[in-house]
């Protein structure tokens, strides 16, 4: 008989979905603002899922890692973009090569794909809440497909953003006495990755007068 999901499993699920669709969202978001301000609520839920493990695994340590997550990718990373966003005087996101409706089919064709090969997997454990699992790969590769289509480097930054999100949640649930590790770890490269991508706003924008990567595709050898 299939078993009553315990309260971790549950809360872990329903963050995890929470997650996903705040990922779609970005996906939709036609405003850099709006991306910069769901990514700081996505990573508010990823921080909840951390009180959550630490409450439901007893691991006190991940009390601290989610205070410094919430500092870090709730308050510090987006105040940073918004003022590089500011200081390049823009606001509309980069369109790709396809439509709004285009993007979020084949993102919703990803995300099941992710999901539904998570969940074939013989994966067995008590302590493992498989859905949140399969959740966390369709953030993932919803985030690789932000990464894609979208054409100016505000975007593509919180979609890279968004994606160590995704692996963040999939360490959350899987490494029950490794998360604190894998953390700090994945906060580490969050924080080379703003660096380098705030750099890289300054000095397209310094040369191009815009935040559109579109004209990069022109260069040549």
């Amino acid at each position: 008989m299939p078993t009553v999901p315990g309260a971790f499993e549950g809360i872990a699920n329903v963050l995890a979905v929470l997650v996903l669709l705040v990922e779609f969202l970005m996906l939709r978001a036609a405003l850099l603002h709006a991306q910069v301000r769901l990514y700081a609520a996505q990573s508010l839920l990823v921080s909840l899922l951390a009180g959550a493990v630490a409450w439901g695994r007893d691991v006190p340590e991940l009390w601290i890692l989610a205070l410094v997550s919430v500092a870090f990718k709730v308050i510090a990373v987006p105040w940073v973009v918004l003022r590089l966003v500011r200081q390049a005087d823009a606001e509309i996101a980069g369109s790709g090569a396809l439509g709004v409706a285009s993007e979020v089919l084949l993102a919703l064709g990803v995300a099941a794909f992710g999901f539904f090969t998570v969940g074939s997997l013989p994966l067995h454990s008590p302590t493992l809440p498989k859905a949140a699992l399969s959740l966390a790969v369709a953030v993932v590769l919803v985030a690789c497909i932000l990464i894609a289509v979208r054409s100016d480097v505000v975007s593509q930054a919180i979609g890279f953003f968004s994606l160590e999100n995704g692996v963040s949640l999939a360490s959350l649930v899987v490494a029950a006495g490794l998360p604190l590790i894998l953390e700090v770890a994945f906060l580490f490269d969050l924080l080379v990755a703003v660096v380098v991508f705030g750099v890289l706003m300054r000095v397209h924008h310094g040369r191009s007068a815009t935040l559109s990567t579109s004209a990069l595709t022109r260069l040549r050898g």
